[in-house]
């Protein structure tokens, strides 16, 4: 990569250093989604949840008490329930994970943007209608943000975040939303901290379900963190001497996420690999954020064949882990998750019995490959497939006979290209796979998944100065039933974008960054609701913007501030960004 000129350069930015204090109106960024899908001609009342500045916050989280409102009509009966989460920052900071739980669950996930001199600002609404059982009790609401400021290290941003949630009543057109009967929680059961276990080790919840429970799922959330971050660019253990130390982490690139009872696999995940705001050339994710950024994916797992079990009156283990394909399954730290369990219940109180009638839930089969491709040149492959099927009898307490079916099955390719002494390095990786739960033939169930990525990254250096380039594709395609009490939706997500992270120690300004993406989405559910978005952003500018479908009627359109080239290049040039790059020595805090 060919540079521009040192005289260019201290002559340009002398031009946007007159101009920058005038630049005050902060960036408003977005993940592109469809809108929310809920009642909007019935009655409605806003809550304000939390509003909390975010500074010096590690273990310091926001808690409040939740009271369910009364003035939305009778407490538990609303149509929908959505939240929205609006947060602002300015100065100079790290991207950083945030959760919401109630009750011990872990309601939704996100992540921050990363601000910049002028300030930044973002809104994200979410449907939680599914945890009304939830919100229809008291119970302790915690806000976890951990943030670090140190103004030595040019940590300066603080994160004021304001969570509202609006509660939708229900009318004759717009009936009572289907739940749950009850909600438990797979997490620390922390009364004043984040309620996420940090695997490994791996996390256990005693349960003790109603013992007339007849139905169970398993929700999960599932990220990985620190070294685990970029875990798609790890490598299999035996192949670190093929390329430089400090290059990235071992442990390899494949994860599955468990649900296990009493030790038993339940089901598993193969996570999606959100990319956050902060990855590789931060100025590629303004203003629109990776999918999933904002709002993490979750994964269902079909607990109801081990109903029979669960419904003895006896205490069980559930656990929540994630394992590597190494020989000892393990990872490097660490992982994040959490979980709850949704039960239905049936009307008589006796107990439910049966039996698990067939279970086969093999060691996953993997294969890794190493390849030379020139001097001090690798492809390395890794190559996983796994399969679960259960079948169960139940029997209801009143003397319904069901009949359960229970299959996963996922493959996961990696390959890794590493070029010139690990200066230029590709990734490539599909994960695809299904998930099929019936009962009585009926699906209760439904996931079918593939998430294509591919990464090039590559290290430039000339006469003016060095950095780094890189490109990504990455899809989110997922046809999901997460339960029955869900409403089926079908998501087509594809983004492609490309950014340069330059820096010039002896010139006029100490770097420059840029981003392009291009942004495609496509939705629609079992009601028939539809939307699609195709969004274009060069260097924060938003160039082409077209939506359509059914939920485009009542979709307020982003608006963002009037876009200005000059706001824009200064938002690239001005300050710097907290990189985050999947090698061993970047400082992190």
């Amino acid at each position: 990569m060919h540079l521009a000129s040192p005289a260019k350069q201290v002559t340009f930015s002398a031009l946007i250093s007159s101009l920058a204090q005038n630049i005050s109106t902060p960036l408003v960024n977005f993940q592109v989604n469809q809108p929310l899908a809920v009642p909007k001609s019935v009655p409605k009342c806003e809550v304000e949840l939390v509003h909390h500045l975010f500074a010096n916050s590690y273990y310091q989280p926001a808690i409040t008490v939740y009271t369910p409102p009364t003035s939305c009509g009778p407490i538990g009966s609303w149509s929908a329930i959505s939240l929205n989460w609006t947060a602002t920052s300015n100065g100079t900071q790290y991207d950083r994970l945030a959760g919401v739980t109630l009750s011990n669950v872990e309601i939704w996930r996100t992540s921050t943007s990363e601000p910049t001199p002028g300030g930044i600002i973002w809104t994200v609404l979410k449907d939680v209608t599914k945890y009304i059982p939830l919100f229809a009790e008291p119970g302790t609401l915690i806000v976890d943000l951990n943030n670090v400021i140190d103004p030595k290290s040019g940590l300066t941003g603080e994160y004021d975040v304001r969570l509202t949630a609006t509660f939708h009543q229900s009318d004759w057109l717009h009936p009572k939303a289907p739940r749950a009967d009850l909600i438990f929680p797979l997490s620390t059961l922390s009364g004043d901290q984040s309620n996420v276990f940090a695997v490994p080790p791996a996390g256990n919840t005693t349960v003790v379900l109603p013992r007339n429970a007849v139905t169970a799922i398993v929700e999960i959330q599932a990220t990985g963190n620190g070294q685990e971050e970029f875990w798609y660019f790890n490598v299999p253990d035996e192949y670190l001497p093929y390329i430089p130390p400090e290059t990235t982490y071992g442990k390899g690139s494949f994860r599955e996420v468990r649900v296990l009872v009493d030790g038993l696999v339940a089901g598993v995940a193969f996570p999606y690999p959100v990319l956050f705001t902060g990855a590789f050339v931060p100025t590629v994710w303004r203003p629109i954020v990776a999918y999933g950024a904002y709002d993490a994916p979750t994964y269902n797992v079909d607990l109801t064949p081990f109903i029979p079990l669960l419904t003895d009156g006896s205490p069980h283990t559930v656990t929540l882990d994630a394992i590597s394909d190494e020989p000892d399954h393990a990872l490097n730290p660490n992982w994040y998750l959490s979980g709850n369990i949704k039960v239905s219940l049936d009307e008589s109180n006796k107990p439910t019995t049966g039996n698990i009638t067939r279970y086969e839930v093999p060691s996953f089969r993997a294969q890794h490959t190493i390849t030379p491709i020139g001097q001090d040149s690798y492809n390395m492959t890794v190559d996983v497939s796994q399969s679960v099927f259960i079948e169960a009898t139940i029997v209801t307490g009143s003397g319904a006979r069901k009949h359960i079916t229970w299959k996963q099955n996922f493959h996961f390719s990696n390959v890794q290209s590493y070029a010139n002494n690990a200066s230029a390095s590709f990734v490539t990786q599909r994960i695809n796979g299904n998930s099929i739960s019936t009962h009585n033939l009926l699906p209760v169930l439904l996931d079918n998944v593939d998430f294509p990525l591919s990464i090039d990254f590559e290290y430039v250096a000339d006469e003016t100065g060095s950095g780094w380039v890189a490109t990504f594709d990455q899809q989110y395609n997922r046809n999901y039933l997460p339960s029955p009490w869900e409403v089926s939706t079908t998501i087509r997500s594809s983004q492609h974008a490309n950014g340069t992270y330059i820096r010039y120690p002896n010139n006029g300004f100490n770097r420059t960054a840029n981003g392009t993406t291009f942004n495609e989405f496509h939705y629609v559910d079992g009601k028939l609701n539809s939307y699609s978005r195709l969004v274009d952003v060069t260097n924060n500018t938003v160039t082409k913007d077209r939506q359509g479908g059914t939920l485009t009627w009542d979709f307020w359109p982003f608006v963002g501030r009037p876009w200005s080239p000059l706001a824009d290049l200064l938002d690239g040039l001005i300050g710097f960004e907290a990189v985050r790059l999947p090698n061993r020595n970047e400082n992190k805090h």
